[in-house]
């Protein structure tokens, strides 16, 4: 499912709204930063942000303006334990929705664009190994790999 790409959300009900009321559980808990539909067996273009006190979720995603550039650590819940520094675009506009339909954008600098970037990544069935060079990938996975 990590690589499968998300359907786009058109129906804002009850459905929906349990859905996203799940993930920002989720990600409320201590070590995450942002969870998306995917990453809990849910194909629909919706994930959860919490990061330096800015927390929220986005319902079809988009990343509409990016600049910049941010290199750090990135790492991701569906990779346990693997890290690999990542470059980044610095600053984001990410447009979609809430819950209701209601049009919602969010402007993210440093750790909050890297997220909204990894977040609309995993969406599109891409995870942040993706952007590693592939010596670098081995590392990771190999991490990865229970021994």
């Amino acid at each position: 499912m990590l690589r499968t790409p998300t359907d786009r959300i058109t129906s804002f009900d009850a459905r929906l709204a349990r859905l996203v009321g799940d993930l920002m559980d989720s990600v409320r808990l201590p070590g995450r930063a942002g969870l998306a539909a995917p990453q809990i067996g849910v194909g629909l273009a919706v994930f959860s942000y919490d990061v330096d006190g800015h927390l929220g979720y986005l319902v079809n995603p988009e990343i509409t303006h990016a600049e910049g550039t941010y290199d750090g650590g990135e790492g991701c819940l569906s990779l346990p334990g693997a890290h690999a520094d990542v470059r980044r675009s610095a600053f984001v506009v990410a447009s979609g929705f809430d819950r209701t339909g209601k049009a919602v954008t969010v402007e993210g600098t440093a750790e909050l664009a890297r997220c909204l970037q990894h977040e609309t990544d995993h969406l599109a069935g891409k995870l942040y190994i993706d952007l590693l060079e592939p010596a670098e990938r081995r590392m990771v996975m190999r991490a990865v790999r229970v021994p």
